[in-house]
């Protein structure tokens, strides 16, 4: 039996998808308080028709057995709902999604002076032991990512602050995250926030510090774009102090990037040459997928979250591999109740052709 109670544990996008499902007039419009209204109004409905049936299969035996089992296919699948739902918000509470790590850790990386991005892994065990501490707590909990900034006073004292709290979701383990006022300091840390207040901290990030601006500053989104300036970002997002945590940021550098932090990102295709001997020649092919959607919406490229702009404008440059490819391109608007999909196929096919040699006379 729904109560009023329980309704109010859930959130409004949960109160507003059961209002819809119910056939709710007008729940489009409706804050969190109308809608347990509303919903607690269709219960009672739902109990009248119920106490009704009842008394009509009292007076009619033929009907009893009729509306007996139509009841019971109608109770079952609403169980059936109710179980699907709650799954749905336990798997977008989920923050180990994936391959299992070795242990938590949460980097945070320099993008550019008002862009910053954390990267965590999150093991099973870990998301489980949340559930437990919680206890009660953990049907109202949320994951989130708290940015804490870091204040130098005139003291010199180090003053953290919690700046923002990012609601996050299962099934991704990046975020990018704006930050204003360059140069400043942020840290950020990953765990499970209550309506109550209370954190369940699961791990936190090394210390950036985000540059000055420059004109001819520029970013990308994806780790093989690191790769073009990972020397810069790395020592940008390095902290001064820190062993262990100098060292996740490292090994996460190298586990990405396939390489040890001392190799030069051009050493596969530069070398010397000899003008009389094996002409060295290499070439590769990247892909800018870009588009456009409505202010305030969200987009994701298979799985992954794409920054977009003010305006709704985003681009991503991808590498394409010689292979074929299907991306799911999805937009959702700021609320979460509309969503739309464009799926790209794409495919390269590349073919090595045989060396020519050709003599060359010389007098």
């Amino acid at each position: 039996m729904l109560t009023a109670e329980k309704l109010r544990a859930r959130t409004s996008k949960d109160l507003a998808q059961m209002a819809k499902e119910k056939g709710v007039q007008g729940w489009h419009g409706m804050r969190k308080e109308e809608l347990v209204k509303a919903l607690l109004r269709e219960v009672k409905k739902k109990t009248r028709k119920d106490s009704s049936a009842k008394s009509s299969s009292a007076r009619s035996k033929n009907g009893a057995g009729k509306s007996g089992s139509k009841n019971g296919v109608s109770n079952s699948r609403l169980a059936s709902r109710i179980r699907k739902e709650r799954q749905r918000i336990e798997n977008m509470k989920n923050l180990a999604n994936g391959e299992e790590p070795e242990k938590d850790r949460i980097v945070l990386l320099v993008r550019d002076s008002y862009w910053i991005q954390a990267y965590w892994e999150i093991t099973a065990a870990s998301a489980q032991r949340a559930k437990v501490a919680l206890g009660a707590h953990w049907h109202t909990a949320k994951p989130v990512l708290r940015v804490i900034e870091s204040a130098v006073l005139e003291s010199s004292n180090t003053v953290d602050q919690v700046v923002r709290e990012i609601e996050i979701h299962g099934g991704v383990n990046n975020w990018y995250i704006d930050v204003p006022d360059p140069p400043k300091s942020y840290r950020v840390a990953i765990g499970y926030l209550c309506e109550s207040g209370r954190f369940h901290l699961i791990a936190k990030s090394n210390e950036v510090s985000t540059p000055i601006p420059s004109s001819n500053e520029s970013f990308d989104l994806h780790w093989t774009d690191i790769a073009d300036n990972y020397e810069k970002i790395f020592a940008q997002s390095c902290s001064s102090t820190g062993a262990d945590e100098s060292a996740d940021l490292k090994d996460v550098f190298e586990e990405k990037l396939r390489r040890p932090m001392t190799t030069s990102l051009f050493a596969q295709f530069t070398g010397p040459q000899d003008s009389f001997g094996n002409l060295s020649f290499s070439v590769d092919v990247e892909m800018i997928i870009f588009g456009r959607t409505s202010p305030g919406a969200s987009i994701s490229l298979a799985g992954e979250p794409v920054k977009v702009d003010g305006d709704g404008a985003f681009s991503v440059r991808m590498p394409m591999p010689d292979k074929r490819q299907v991306l799911p391109v999805v937009a959702c608007s700021r609320d979460g109740c509309r969503q739309k999909t464009t799926v790209l196929a794409i495919e390269r096919n590349t073919k090595e052709m045989e060396p020519v040699n050709r003599e060359i006379d010389i007098e």
